[in-house]
């Protein structure tokens, strides 16, 4: 998540075939031989145009995620510090960014996000999502 003070930035999703019209961070898959800091300051890259030094990435929280049938680890990584301004650099995929603070997020954002961003706000470094 890329933050600014007490905001972070967000992504509302579009023509994508999944979510689209809900926001989540910048965020997306590894590529072969990649890590995942690595993968996490490319897609910063990729989706708003800032740069991040892959260094500069703390990790706040891990999801452990059961959806549509699919089990999957998210890493969530914070950022303070980068250079450029947050565009939204794939107007094909995304349709708006938005800076907004965690007790103000979106109401329309991906559920599983959500729970993430909180609980990487209350210092938890770990949760489920999906598995009731």
């Amino acid at each position: 998540m890329l933050a600014r003070g007490p905001e972070i930035c967000m992504l509302q999703r579009k023509a994508t075939g999944w979510m689209d019209g809900w926001f989540s961070i910048p965020a997306g898959g590894l590529e072969a031989g990649e890590t995942i800091r690595a993968a996490a300051a490319r897609e910063a890259f990729e989706e708003t145009g800032v740069v991040i030094a892959p260094e500069a990435l703390k990790p706040v929280h891990t999801l452990h995620s059961l959806t549509t049938g699919n089990q999957w680890l998210g890493h969530f990584f914070r950022a303070d510090e980068w250079t450029g301004t947050p565009t939204l650099c794939e107007p094909d995929k995304h349709a708006d960014l938005q800076w907004r603070r965690l007790d103000n997020l979106p109401d329309n954002t991906i559920p599983y996000v959500r729970q993430a961003l909180l609980y990487a706000a209350g210092n938890e470094p770990y949760s489920e999502y999906g598995w009731n």
